[in-house]
């Protein structure tokens, strides 16, 4: 017989899964580099999972950033400033598809998931800015897994990343660091968090409690940093979530 899930104080108590987590849309981005106001989008991932992590509907997207892509960043995602020149599409149309294709996503309620949301939606809406698109300045409802799983199991050691946490709750990644292949398994990320734990009982509610939870993650993170002589007791981290400034 499977343990029931776990409750985690301050949750609401449902038997079974939410009800409102049999559809979600899955996102990510692949970028030149990780500074969210100055680097540019190149490869793109917008889903929609059933209930079982099953992809319903997938957009990819490849885009010629109008920048070099640096050889550290093509290194991760395999996508050189040769071939997005070749091959990709202009970033002003790509940053307005994307922005539209979320829009569209959140105005029929499905929760967006993605995986360290604060930085690809943070990222999105600085190239949004850039090309004069309408600005996700407050996308909701947003699933994070990253903020959840360290809200949710707080005290558990090890590394955060992707990777790590998909392999902690058993679900496949295959082609790590593709837009595809990390919003997909982001999404079954989500998924695998709800059958573990004890969700609120709407994703309106779930998205207030991670902005919150990033918050105090972010202050937490910047006292140790802090202690550690990592950052300047007077610097602090951007608890801002979904989207920093």
């Amino acid at each position: 017989m499977s343990e029931p899930p776990r409750t985690v104080p301050g949750m609401t108590t449902r038997n079974g899964f939410p009800s409102w987590l049999t559809r979600v849309g899955v996102f990510d981005l692949e970028t030149t580099g990780v500074d969210v106001r100055t680097d540019r989008i190149v490869t793109a991932h917008i889903g929609v999972l059933d209930v079982h992590g099953r992809e319903l509907a997938a957009r990819d997207w490849l885009a010629d950033p109008g920048i070099p892509i640096p050889e550290g960043a093509a290194a991760v995602h395999g996508v050189t400033t040769e071939y997005a020149r070749a091959h990709g599409r202009p970033a002003h149309e790509v940053v307005g598809e994307i922005t539209g294709a979320l829009t569209v996503l959140l105005s029929q309620g499905l929760p967006i998931v993605a995986y360290n949301a604060s930085y690809d939606f943070s990222l999105l809406a600085h190239e949004a800015m850039r090309h004069g698109h309408p600005v996700l300045t407050d996308p909701t409802p947003v699933i994070d897994p990253l903020v959840l799983d360290k809200a949710l199991d707080r005290y558990r050691r090890g590394k955060r990343t992707l990777a790590v946490v998909a392999e902690h709750y058993a679900v496949p990644l295959d082609a790590a660091h593709q837009a595809s292949a990390d919003a997909v398994a982001a999404g079954r990320l989500a998924l695998a968090i709800a059958r573990e734990f004890t969700l609120p009982e709407s994703a309106a509610e779930l998205h207030t409690r991670q902005i919150g939870w990033a918050r105090d993650q972010a202050a937490s993170l910047t006292e140790y940093f802090v202690r550690i002589g990592r950052l300047d007791p007077d610097d602090a981290l951007d608890g801002r979530w979904p989207v920093r400034e």
